[in-house]
């Protein structure tokens, strides 16, 4: 009777809370699950190939963590094109017109494919000047490292746009479980591959390199064998994708534009708290390498969660239902909060078998405990109001306030503060993450009072 009880009450939570009337607790569940096990999966495998090259020296993880945040800051232009993509998809999908559904998704595709190249053939031309200007000042050993792991990278966006674009329509229409599939490929795949060239060939920086190209070109390859072989919703055909229709693409760009502006600002912000970082030198940078590692793993469930608030106010705000984006909205924030306090009580106790695996030098253990401590309290009240708010907000079209306020608030608050912080008082990288807390604080209340007005829901996206 106790049982029938506990599962009456929860049922009726989540009716209260995650039902409505375009969407049920029911397909949100199906919705969350698959991309919170993807999440786990690529931050996990992150945070193993970040142990693997550890083996290879503190040179080679300061080189790769150097090098991924400009890695972050182009890759996530095409991948912010690909979110426009999503939105319209769901949006679409929630008003029914799967044949504009097919459209969105093929229109997806091309535009992200062929601003993916456009990026990588810029990166490899002046690869040598940018890498002297951002991190000249590095050690010798960390420099060369990283113009072999850029180069690299550049080589495969092309591969990771063409799946970020499918997996990205493929979550529009709520097939989260194929999204799941097709990035466990490729990531999978780049685990293993890591094994063979850097532990088994004890090839390093190169053999990473290596791996990162075979795996995302392969997952491209079975992504667009499962849209046009496989797939019976989408009705996508090759020769759809080398097509460029102009109302679609202004519809995918509205919000995609505004979007990969702000990352460009966002992660070009990180990219010179990076320099200040390099600066503080090598331990610094493997300070910071290990913590963005942890800081991930703590963030898994409220990521996924991000990502399916998407689809979720997308297709809701594709029907017109402005209560249900409104409810659910307030809802994720909340679960989102409560999911940071779950994970740290869960993770910080096995913070030493954590950071173990990272072979991290004795000296710079203690600032690691530091700013994972510091870190893991401030995302409760903070982190889900500046990312869950945002997601929401530009799920329903108003993508130039979310992408305006996320460049200001990244730039006058993280990146200044974390000078003022880190270098000008002395605190290193400790007052850098400190600046970051802060910044996530700022821009989550002001997040919060636009989702409190009417004007983020009166966008018209669709016809």
């Amino acid at each position: 009777m106790s049982q029938l009880s506990v599962r009456m009450r929860t049922h009726g939570f989540l009716n209260r809370h995650f039902s409505g009337e375009s969407i049920d607790y029911r397909q949100m569940i199906a919705l969350f699950i698959p991309l919170l096990i993807d999440q786990a999966f690529i931050v996990g495998l992150n945070l193993v190939n970040t142990a693997m090259i550890s083996s290879s020296g503190m040179a080679a993880v300061s080189a790769v963590n150097m090098i991924d945040s400009l890695n972050i800051f182009l890759i996530n232009v095409f991948v912010a094109v690909s979110t426009g993509g999503t939105v319209v998809v769901a949006q679409y999908k929630g008003s029914g017109n799967d044949l504009m559904v097919s459209k969105a998704t093929s229109g997806t595709i091309s535009s992200v494919s062929l601003l993916a190249l456009c990026i990588s053939l810029f990166m490899i031309l002046l690869y040598n000047p940018i890498l002297s200007v951002l991190f000249g000042s590095a050690s010798a050993d960390v420099l060369a490292n990283g113009k072999v792991y850029l180069l690299g990278s550049c080589m495969s966006f092309v591969g990771i746009a063409i799946v970020e674009a499918v997996c990205g329509a493929l979550r529009g229409i709520g097939k989260t479980r194929a999204s799941l599939a097709l990035s466990l490929i490729m990531n999978l795949s780049y685990v293993l591959l890591n094994v063979v060239f850097i532990n088994l060939l004890d090839m390093g920086v190169l053999g990473m390199t290596i791996a990162v190209n075979v795996s995302r070109y392969a997952g491209a390859a079975c992504a667009l064998i499962y849209l046009v072989r496989v797939d019976d919703d989408l009705r996508v055909q090759l020769r759809d994708m080398l097509y460029f229709n102009l109302a679609m693409l202004k519809k995918i760009l509205f919000i995609g534009l505004p979007f990969a502006a702000e990352q460009m600002f966002f992660n070009g912000g990180k990219i010179l708290t990076q320099i200040f970082i390099v600066n503080l030198g090598t331990n610094a940078l493997a300070t910071n390498a290990i913590c963005s590692s942890l800081a991930n793993v703590f963030q898994i469930p409220a990521n996924a969660l991000a990502l399916t608030i998407v689809t979720v106010v997308g297709q809701c705000m594709g029907r017109r239902n402005v209560h249900d984006a409104r409810k659910f909205t307030k809802s994720f924030i909340w679960l989102s909060s409560g999911s940071f306090i779950v994970m740290g009580l869960i993770l910080m106790p096995l913070f030493k078998p954590m950071v173990g695996l990272f072979h991290p030098p004795a000296e710079i253990v203690d600032d690691i405990f530091m700013v994972m401590l510091i870190n893991t309290l401030a995302q409760i009240p903070l982190w889900s109001s500046a990312f869950i708010t945002p997601s929401a907000l530009r799920a329903a079209g108003d993508s130039k306030f979310t992408s305006l306020t996320s460049m200001l608030s990244m730039w006058l608050c993280r990146v200044v503060l974390g000078y003022v912080l880190g270098i000008v008082f002395n605190l290193g990288i400790v007052g850098v993450w400190l600046a970051m807390d802060i910044e996530w604080g700022v821009r989550g209340i002001v997040f919060l009072w636009r989702f409190r007005g009417n004007k983020w829901v009166q966008h018209r996206l669709i016809d």
